[in-house]
């Protein structure tokens, strides 16, 4: 996991001004992959104590907006929050707990940027929710 200092290059890699809740922000999302707000909320209130809802927010915004972190909804779900960026990768989501992990295009650089009709548009991503249950809950329904 990256270091605070770290958290501050990549802060004022994107010109943003380097401030203790956006450190503790983009540390909470690089600790706690797919997270919701109020996790990360949670989290970054244990590193400085009290912070604003509204605060937490405004970082995610500018975080996201900046290119830092990404922010998936996967549906029937809060918008959850990654530090993976800047490659075309997808999740699992489990329909029992709703755990989300990562899974990489399955072949070649961005197979699934060819569209089979792009109706004239210039495709820079896209997004593939698979859905299952996790080997918890497929364990849990088995028993």
């Amino acid at each position: 996991m990256p270091t605070p200092t770290d958290f501050e290059r990549m802060l004022r890699g994107v010109a943003l001004r380097v401030t203790r809740p956006r450190v503790a922000v983009l540390s909470a999302v690089h600790g706690h992959p797919h997270a919701d707000t109020d996790s990360i909320i949670g989290v970054v209130r244990e590193d400085l104590g009290t912070v604003s809802h509204q605060a937490v927010y405004d970082v995610l915004r500018a975080l996201t907006g900046a290119g830092l972190v990404r922010r998936i909804e996967p549906s029937g779900s809060a918008a959850r929050y990654e530090a993976r960026v800047g490659d075309n990768h997808h999740h699992v989501v489990c329909r029992s707990c709703g755990v989300i992990a990562d899974v990489d295009c399955a072949v070649g650089p961005a197979p699934c940027l060819t569209a089979s009709d792009d109706h004239g548009f210039a495709i820079d991503e896209a997004e593939v929710v698979f859905w299952g249950r996790c080997p918890d809950c497929s364990t849990t329904l088995e028993s």
